[in-house]
Order: C-alpha cells, then sequence, then structure tokens
C-alpha cells in the first residue's frame, strides 16, 4: 500500500463513539486498512453494526479519528492530530435517500453543488452532467416527479459534478425496490467507470456490492476480514467467516484422503491444491447452491425440503440421508413436489475447505 499512488489510503484506522451507558467509548473501526487508485470503485460490505458507514463517516470529516491516518490524493486529510473540514476534502456523497431538494429542479440540484462559476456556465455544467446519466430530457423535472432510479441518478451527477477527488455512497440503493437494486448498481458502475470516478460503497447486499465493485472489503466488528476481488471472495475466501457469508452455503463433514482427494457424504472431492491439510485430517467442506447438481440417474438421493421459484430455475432446499441440509439450483422444468426424494451429484470446480 502506498499513499503517493492512490486517491484513498487509509492505515491503521480506528474511530470510537461514546458508550450508551456513558461509561467509556465503544470501537466502531479497528485497525482498517485500505486503499483506492485512480477509477477503482471500492466496496464494504458487512452486516448493520459491522462499522463500515463509521469508515465513509471518517473519510469525509464526519466523525474524529482515534488513531491511524486517512490520505486523499497524498495528503493527510484526517489521523488524531489532523482534521480537515469536510468542505475541503473533495469528497462527494451520495445518501441513502438522496437527499435532493424538492423544490428544486433536476438541474438546479445538479447546479446547486457547483460553485465558483458564473451562473451560466453553472448551467451548461449541470446539463452536461445531466446528459451523462441519459436524464437531458429531465431538466425540469422535480424530484416528486423522477422514478428511485431517476432521483439516484440526479443524487450521482450532483455529487460527481464539483469533481470531487472520491465519490462515497451510503447505501445508495436501500431505498429501492430489491427488482431495481441489481440492475441500477450496474448502472451506476456504467457511470462510474466512463467518467474515470473513485468511488467506495457501503452495503450489506452482496449483489450489490458484486455489480458495482472491483473490490470488495468484508467487514466483520469494526474490522476488514478480506479485501479482495468478488471472484475471489466467492471462490478463496481467506476464513470460514466470508466463506459463510458471501454466496448460500452450508459446512459438510469431509475426510482427507491419500489421494489427494476428499471424501464426503456426497462423494469425492480434489483438494483443489488446499495447503496444510494431511491425510485423515478432518475438515468442513464449504458447499454452495451451484455445488450441487440434480441427476435422474444419481443412485444418491436427497429429500426436497423446500424450493423457492426463481423464473429459469428452483432453489431447493435438501435433506441428506444424515439429515444435513443442502442447497441446489436445479432448471425450473424440474418441479419436485416437497418430500420427494430426488437424485443428485457434486459439481464442485472449487473445493474450499476448513480444518474442523
Amino acid at each position: 500500500m502506498n499513499p503517493d499512488s492512490s486517491i484513498l489510503y487509509i492505515k491503521d484506522l480506528e474511530v470510537d463513539y461514546p458508550s450508551r451507558d456513558g461509561n467509556g467509548r465503544v470501537a466502531a473501526v479497528k485497525g482498517l486498512d485500505l486503499e483506492l487508485s485512480q477509477g477503482e470503485i471500492g466496496c464494504l460490505l458487512g452486516s448493520s453494526g459491522c462499522g463500515k458507514s463509521s469508515v465513509l463517516r471518517a473519510i469525509c470529516g464526519f466523525e474524529p479519528v482515534k488513531t491511524g491516518e486517512i490520505f486523499l490524493r497524498n495528503k493527510l486529510t484526517g489521523s488524531s492530530k489532523i482534521h480537515t473540514p469536510t468542505n475541503q476534502r473533495r469528497v462527494g456523497m451520495v445518501f441513502q435517500d438522496f437527499a435532493l431538494f424538492p423544490h428544486l429542479t433536476a438541474l438546479e440540484n445538479i447546479a446547486f453543488g457547483i460553485h465558483g462559476l458564473p451562473p451560466a456556465k453553472r448551467d451548461l455544467l449541470a446539463k452536461d452532467w445531466l446528459s451523462r446519466v441519459s436524464l437531458a430530457d429531465k431538466a425540469n423535472a422535480y424530484p416528486h416527479e423522477l422514478s428511485g432510479g431517476q432521483q439516484q441518478r440526479v443524487a450521482l451527477a450532483r455529487a460527481m459534478a464539483p469533481e470531487p477527488d472520491l465519490i462515497l455512497l451510503d447505501e445508495p440503493f436501500s431505498s429501492l425496490d430489491v427488482d431495481l437494486r441489481e440492475r441500477l448498481a450496474s448502472e451506476m458502475r456504467d457511470i462510474l467507470k466512463a467518467n474515470n470516478i473513485t468511488a467506495l460503497l457501503v452495503t450489506h447486499d452482496q449483489h450489490e456490492a458484486f455489480a458495482i465493485a472491483d473490490k470488495i472489503g468484508v467487514m466483520k466488528d469494526g474490522k476488514v476480514v478480506q479485501w479482495d476481488a468478488p471472484y475471489e471472495l466467492y471462490h478463496k475466501p481467506s476464513t470460514r467467516y466470508v466463506a459463510d457469508f458471501i454466496g448460500r452455503g452450508v459446512f459438510i463433514k469431509g475426510t482427507v484422503e491419500s489421494n489427494r482427494k476428499i471424501a464426503i457424504e456426497l462423494g469425492e472431492l480434489d483438494l483443489d491444491g488446499a495447503l496444510g491439510n494431511q491425510v485423515g485430517d478432518e475438515v468442513d467442506v464449504l458447499l454452495r447452491e451451484d455445488d450441487i447438481q440434480h441427476d435422474d440417474d444419481s443412485p444418491i438421493l436427497a429429500e426436497v425440503i423446500s424450493k423457492t421459484f426463481r423464473g429459469a430455475d428452483f432453489l431447493y432446499t435438501l435433506k441428506l440421508s444424515s439429515g444435513i441440509d443442502v442447497y441446489a439450483l436445479v432448471p425450473s422444468h424440474h418441479n419436485h413436489a416437497i418430500n420427494e426424494k430426488i437424485g443428485i451429484r457434486l459439481a464442485a470446480d472449487h473445493v474450499i475447505t476448513f480444518k474442523r
């Protein structure tokens, strides 16, 4: 990590708050390291209360830094001794509720954030940003006349128009319909990438994170457990917590065999280059919904416990003969009844194991 070549560089950050009972303080962020380069989109992903929003608040100057350092474009803006005012940090913010002014049009909302230009040039720049987010025909529309997705794009354009060094996005899709979130996350990524904007998003939804981010940091108890590309998080989780948090899966008992395979209830899996396992070791193998396939010819049977229709496929919860439940994605033309037993087989390309 190098602050000289980064837009955002955070080293050993700690942020705390007064405890609810007034006796002492509670750590919200603990020893966090993070780095983003120009045009890179990062995401802090975690459950409520893990500290991800506290990181954003510290970056933009809303919260003081207890220890550690925050650099923005090679300038120290936050530490235990230095606190650059928020309006001098060149950071744009997109809030959960978009925070658009209801009495201003889309064009006026964007122009409001642009300072230091004559009114005519400011309006031209605002129109340009409306075009960049594909809303040129909505210049005179008020927020209540726009859809949720359109309001989101106006809020993003307003944040980008002053050309900040960094855009921060605080759960920007949380107020939208579930069906819209992933599509709008992909649209937002396209806009940010087209304009070479560096951004940091916080969310609790991994589908949003995967749709928008180049790098994702999974957070737990104020710490980043793993900072990596989405593909690596899914296929090479560094800890049991990340493996359990990312994707949908269960752990099933396995035993390491002499032929570099792992024996589990459903058959054998290649050890896949995993290190540190000795013959006879008992391990937990992570099986996700795409690791098990329906196969009418398989001698291995599992009982359908529940199912969720997803259009192209069903997500089945299946009970194995041992009593363990696993998940399987099955094409929707295989419409099986609850309590019916169906044939399944292993189809795991990436074997993820942890010692028991």
